[in-house]
């Protein structure tokens, strides 16, 4: 089997969803802390591991439908460029690959890492056509991933960081439900029934809820007397204006370009926004470690 397809069928470019492992380490201003980038280092495999084997998992399920979706089909094995039987042992290999990953960190994090697998099999079989729901349970996938990363390296996280993953989360997946919806059209509900209960004016009006309650959470969580006493200094609110110019590339990309299909993808495509997130982090590392 060609490297390609090999790489293709793990979705490695959607592993930058579980850089959200690292968040933890950075806002416990541990990122100089040489044992505990390894520990989340591991934490960032086990997780890729396993978001690979889901999409695998999600593929074989979805085979059918994925063969008569006008992007999905390109897909190596809706494409027929890898056979079920492969797309099995993949599965199983990386699978069992993750969880001994995860068995090496500590209980906590197994768990939640068995978990986190489990919902999106549920997701998969049944979740995603709920609705509402479903776009929840995208963004849960996220917020997991953050947890995840504080149980790996033993650190409290903080409700505001929860709060913002969510909120952010949300805003991404409800992104992605658009685009689907845009780019299917008539056939939006033949190859995903749950796009029939939503329209292009419902998911704008939740995008600029969220959209607006993202922004409002960051600003507040960077003043909070919480954030404050905890990192020492009020310098967070320089980090406000990348958060900014973030959310309204997004929604450019969204409206005027018609994105934000895989929003992973996107980040890494999308110079200007690869650009921005880049100064976020490098910024607001500065200032957690130079307070």
């Amino acid at each position: 089997m060609p490297d390609i397809v090999l790489l293709q069928a793990l979705r490695t470019y959607q592993w930058i969803k579980n850089l959200f492992i690292f968040a933890p380490l950075l806002f416990s201003q541990n990122l100089t802390n040489g044992p505990l980038v390894l520990v989340s280092l591991r934490a960032f495999a086990a997780f890729c591991m396993i978001s690979s084997a889901q999409y695998i998992f999600n593929d074989i399920r979805d085979l059918e439908e994925d063969r008569a979706h006008p992007v999905k089909s390109r897909r190596p094995l809706a494409s027929g460029r890898m056979k079920t039987g492969s797309a099995i042992a993949l599965l199983i290999g990386m699978g069992t690959g993750g969880i001994l990953i995860a068995a090496t960190i500590n209980l906590p994090f197994l768990l939640i890492t068995a978990g986190y697998f489990i919902l999106q099999v549920l997701y998969t079989l049944w979740l995603k056509h709920v609705v509402i729901l479903d776009v929840f349970i995208i963004a849960a996938g996220f917020l997991i991933r953050v947890i995840a990363g504080g149980l790996a390296i033993g650190v409290e996280i903080s409700s505001w960081l929860l709060i913002c993953t969510i909120l952010l989360s949300l805003f991404l997946a409800l992104g992605k439900r658009r685009y689907e919806l845009v780019l299917l059209d008539q056939n939006a509900s033949q190859h995903r029934p749950i796009l029939k209960e939503y329209n292009p004016y419902l998911l704008d009006q939740m995008i600029s809820v969220v959209t607006a309650s993202t922004f409002v959470a960051y600003c507040l969580y960077t003043i909070s007397d919480e954030t404050v006493e905890k990192f020492g200094t009020k310098n967070l609110i320089f980090t406000v204006p990348f958060v900014l110019y973030g959310i309204f590339r997004y929604l450019y990309l969204i409206h005027q370009k018609a994105e934000g299909g895989t929003p992973e993808a996107l980040v890494l495509k999308d110079k200007p926004l690869l650009i921005d997130i880049f100064l976020w982090v490098v910024t607001a590392a500065l200032i957690l470690q130079m307070r």
